[in-house]
């Protein structure tokens, strides 16, 4: 639910210090959530008072116990809801008499369609009340000593924040970072989001200055427009890093449309975090080790690495998971190759990654960091440490650790990753190396995969800062919506070819012309018109993918063929899809390009995020080679090229042996085009551009079709 439909205030910070908390379903009862949430918030030396509500008594007497809501004191302060689900809309009333303006609901089955779902949110309105799940785990302030959760401990204070929608995550990813030494400034888990959204919490989180990197594992969201506009928000003063679960195409196949069908649930969340500035991660390692590595350089990072280790493969590993998230190498300067001829034997590798050999002892380890750090083409370094019998793991470890502080104290202040291989060689060198700033990884891809996390930190931030495009101008809606007008006083939602190109026309996007047969006897007249040899396509508001029926025939030669064809496929359509209704025909001028590529662009809508632009390789198989990639409007220039790049057909669209480049820039205009045409036309619920040919030349769109929502 959006905020400006409750009618509520905004979460404030202010209400996460709470002068007093309410747990409304305390028990003593062992193993229940009501028991597990009152233990956590009793703990010595809280800094808000507590009373617990329960119609039975907990076991001990005490002022702060009470047998209903309407027993407790007047005042501010944050309630716990943990009771049944048919009596929790009452509870919220009376705790709003009270003067609770915050309320955690761990109860379940509150779905927004049952009966107890719609009183409870009725209730939370009538009494002014800000509802965080229902169905969480709770919430917890490690600064404020406040755990309302029925979570199994209170984390380490710090400064991250964790928002999730799965509680059984979010309980995981404290336990994870525990040993890790990470730190939270608050963990908030969503629940249902009934009332209160990841997205308003993002916002709330990105004024807190206790907080600065914010966390999120999502599921699904309701309000993407809310969401972008809070994480574009946050980005820009903090890193935001997303784990976005359920990356499925199921809700696109239902699509009518290729595009459609291939803007799968993920792309657009994909583009999304990208539109905002929102780094995305891939596993729940990968998340603690962003996490690991941001709270030590929220700048981020750039992608030049060094890898320092005493075993070969290990190095091999790394430089292959490197290479996978699009990082380099780093190229060392020759005074640093000078530098670790001296602190290293003959042997070693004599370039990154930068093997000392597997005899190296501590006094190597400390001196070829040293070397490494000291070089200015070097953005971060992974340092790697194998298991032997000839040097004890803490020694590596604590070499490593002074060859930092070192280089720290000098001014030299770039990420240090460490990779200690092996159970028992991390546990002993661990504590050593987190307590002197050094993130701590269990294997190659882990390590780079934070560090990847840290260079896309940066780069979303440069993305952020581009300006969205200018809108349509008058005269490009003006046209547009003139060709609409007939579509909706005839009363279809599908658009003609001819029809479908106008409206491209009217947005700057190049189209082949096009000219409508409604009979075969008007054939030899548009034959003259246009140069052979020719395109000739079925007309018809039945039939979507005209190739998929034998709606098209290419290369005719003359006006005869062009006749003989259009009775064939007359014939054909009467007996293969006898219900279609038959307009007339398309005739178009085919398009001789020997080095063009056929590529899409479309337009689909998400439930979430309104309209999304897809582009990729086209074609009859465009479903089954999926090469595609989204992007969400307003989409400028650059946005444009980088869609372009995120595709496979990117590279041939590049050059290729004697096949020059195609012009990229022709082609990020259309999808400037669309993207415009997306924005200013919001009726349109699916676009489909295929095949858009392009080569040196420029770009030109053969076939299109659109439908109106």
């Amino acid at each position: 639910m959006q905020l400006a439909e409750t009618g509520l205030a905004p979460i404030q910070l202010d209400w996460l210090e709470p002068p007093r908390v309410v747990l409304v379903g305390a028990s003593r009862r062992p193993g229940s959530v009501g028991r597990s949430v009152y233990d956590n918030l009793s703990c010595p030396g809280r800094p808000f008072e507590l009373h617990t509500v329960n119609p039975h008594p907990l076991g001990e007497p005490g002022e702060g116990h009470f047998a209903g809501v309407s027993d407790i004191p007047q005042g501010p302060g944050l309630a716990v809801v943990a009771i049944p689900a048919a009596h929790v809309a009452a509870a919220l009333r009376e705790l709003g008499a009270k003067g609770i303006r915050l309320a955690v609901v761990i109860s379940a089955g509150l779905g927004r369609q049952s009966e107890a779902g719609r009183a409870m949110l009725e209730a939370a309105r009538q009494a002014g009340i800000r509802l965080i799940g229902p169905n969480c785990l709770g919430l917890i302030l490690p600064r404020h000593a406040l755990n309302a959760s029925f979570a199994r401990a209170m984390p380490k204070a710090g400064d991250l924040v964790l928002l999730s929608q799965s509680g059984a995550i979010a309980t995981a990813m404290l336990e994870w970072a525990a040993p890790r030494g990470i730190g939270f400034s608050a963990v908030v888990s969503v629940g249902d989001m009934a009332q209160t959204d990841i997205g308003e919490l993002v916002a709330l989180f990105a004024r807190d200055p206790g907080t600065r990197a914010i966390l999120l594992y999502i599921e699904g969201l309701a309000d993407g427009s809310g969401f972008l506009e809070a994480a574009r928000a946050a980005s820009g003063s903090k890193p935001v890093i997303a784990l976005k679960a359920g990356r499925s195409r199921e809700a696109g196949r239902a699509a009518l449309s290729h595009t459609g069908a291939l803007a799968g649930s993920w792309d657009v969340y994909r583009a999304a975090f990208r539109k905002a500035g929102v780094v995305a991660v891939d596993t729940l390692d990968d998340m603690l080790g962003a996490a690991s590595l941001l709270h030590l350089h929220p700048e981020g990072s750039g992608d030049r690495l060094a890898i320092l280790t005493n075993g070969g493969g290990a190095g091999i590993l790394a430089v292959d998971a490197l290479a996978r998230t699009g990082g380099h190498l780093a190229q060392l300067s020759p005074g640093t190759i000078e530098a670790l001829d001296r602190a290293c034997p003959a042997g070693w590798s004599r370039g990154n990654p930068i093997d000392i050999i597997g005899d190296a002892d501590a006094v190597r380890y400390e001196s070829a960091i040293r070397a490494v750090l000291e070089d200015e083409g070097v953005d971060a370094l992974l340092v790697m440490n194998c298991p032997t019998g000839l040097i004890e793991p803490g020694e590596a470890a604590r070499a490593s650790a002074a060859a930092t502080a070192r280089a720290r104290r000098t001014g030299r202040e770039i990420p240090v990753l460490a990779c200690w291989l092996g159970d028992a060689n991390l546990a002993a060198s661990a504590p050593v190396l987190q307590d002197a700033g050094l993130p701590v990884f269990a294997t190659p891809s882990q390590a780079v995969a934070g560090f990847a996390a840290l260079v896309e930190t940066r780069r979303a931030k440069g993305r952020r800062a581009r300006r969205d495009p200018a809108p349509a101008l008058p005269d490009e809606t003006a046209d547009a919506r003139e060709v609409l007008a007939g579509i909706r006083a005839d009363g279809r939602a599908i658009l003609s070819e001819i029809e479908a190109k106008r409206l491209l026309q009217s947005f700057g996007i190049p189209v082949v012309p096009t000219h409508f047969i409604a009979s075969l006897d008007e054939a030899e007249a548009a034959c003259r018109a246009i140069n052979a040899p020719y395109a000739l396509k079925i007309v018809s508001p039945d039939i979507t993918h005209k190739s998929d029926f034998g709606g098209v025939v290419l290369g005719l030669s003359d006006a005869a063929a062009v006749e003989r064809a259009g009775k064939a496929m007359r014939a054909h359509l009467a007996r293969a899809f006898p219900e279609a209704r038959i307009e007339g025909f398309a005739l178009q001028p085919m398009i001789a390009r020997k080095s063009a590529h056929e590529l899409f662009i479309g337009i689909a809508r998400d439930p979430a995020f309104g309209p999304v632009v897809m582009f990729g390789a086209g074609g009859t198989a465009i479903e089954v080679v999926a090469d595609k990639a989204a992007g969400l409007p307003p989409i400028g220039p650059e946005d444009a090229r980088d869609m372009i790049g995120a595709t496979r057909i990117a590279r041939l669209l590049s050059g290729y042996r004697h096949v020059p480049a195609a012009d990229l820039g022709a082609i990020a205009g259309v999808i400037e085009g669309v993207s415009r045409l997306a924005v200013a036309l919001p009726e349109i619920s699916e676009l489909d551009i295929n095949p858009l040919l392009a080569d040196a030349g420029g770009a030109i769109a053969l076939d299109a079709r659109v439908v109106l929502g």
